[in-house]
């Protein structure tokens, strides 16, 4: 078996607190591969706390601690913001929520992609353009020349995010996370943005972390689920077989999702039992 891409054990992020310490992700270990990993669970479970951490970007006053979270041959453990910078983009990148928030308002799109290229691969102007352009292409945008001159408020949520996943690719990364990158897209433009991200993940052979809510876009998407539960993970599944998982928790979530074609009079509520936290205290 090859050495994984991304290698994390144990890993936690801990805020401090009025009554304490409050532990936002604990005891988290998986592997990644190139392959399409989901992390599923509901707001507040952890799930873009981990992937926040992976990159490096829980600020102070949290602390990350892991008994192993390594990047290839890279140690994440006490790298310096130095260090990761050099890292994010051109190793490993993160497509956040809303693009919107996540670009530079008083630039154009296309310089912003530009720029990722020229701080990553030293290139010259000219050269940074071109990748901007062919990477808009790469992602299924239409006429890219006129696209690259546009600001983020002339873009639609669609195409923005897909501007996000274009500025994200350019360097070249081993690993994309994706957290919640289609839940501002209604159902058509979910479908666009996920093939775009499966064609290129695929093309490149890259690994790709989903971080989702929606149970159904992950099993039909991604190759293996994590299910976490108040930071935890509570059960690893394969995701064509999510629908077999065995934790009450991974069921419950299942039970609660609607079903088109079946009327219900009210959906079943979550039954939370506190054994599952019994490991945590």
């Amino acid at each position: 078996m090859t050495d994984p891409l991304l290698a994390v054990r144990n890993l936690s992020v801990t805020y401090p607190g009025d009554d304490g310490d409050v532990r936002a992700v604990r005891n988290v270990s998986f592997t990644l591969g190139r392959e399409r990993l989901g992390i599923v669970g509901e707001s507040g479970s952890g799930k873009s706390t981990t992937g926040r951490a992976i990159m490096g970007l829980v600020g102070h006053p949290g602390r990350i601690e892991a008994d192993e979270l390594r990047l290839g041959a890279t140690d994440l453990r006490g790298l310096s913001e130095r260090g990761f910078r050099r890292l994010r983009g051109q190793r490993i990148a993160m497509v956040l929520q809303d693009p919107k928030y996540s670009l530079d308002p008083v630039m154009s799109v296309g310089q912003q992609i530009a720029e990722t290229h020229r701080s990553h691969l030293r290139s010259s102007h000219r050269d940074a353009r071109r990748a901007a352009l062919e990477m808009l292409q790469a992602v299924h945008i239409r006429d890219p020349e006129r696209v690259y001159t546009m600001y983020p408020h002339q873009v639609s949520g669609g195409m923005g995010q897909r501007v996000m996943i274009a500025m994200m690719l350019i360097a070249g990364p081993d690993i994309l996370i994706a957290d919640e990158p289609t839940s501002a897209l209604d159902v058509t433009v979910q479908t666009q943005v996920l093939a775009i991200l499966d064609e290129l993940v695929r093309s490149r052979g890259m690994g790709l972390i989903l971080i989702s809510h929606n149970l159904h876009l992950v099993s039909s998407f991604c190759d293996r689920v994590l299910v976490m539960y108040a930071g935890q993970v509570l059960e690893t599944c394969v995701a064509g077989k999510l629908s077999e998982a065995k934790h009450p928790y991974t069921r419950g979530l299942l039970a609660a999702l609607p079903q088109l074609g079946h009327r219900r009079a009210e959906l079943p509520q979550l039954q939370r039992d506190p054994a599952w936290m019994a490991d945590l205290a």
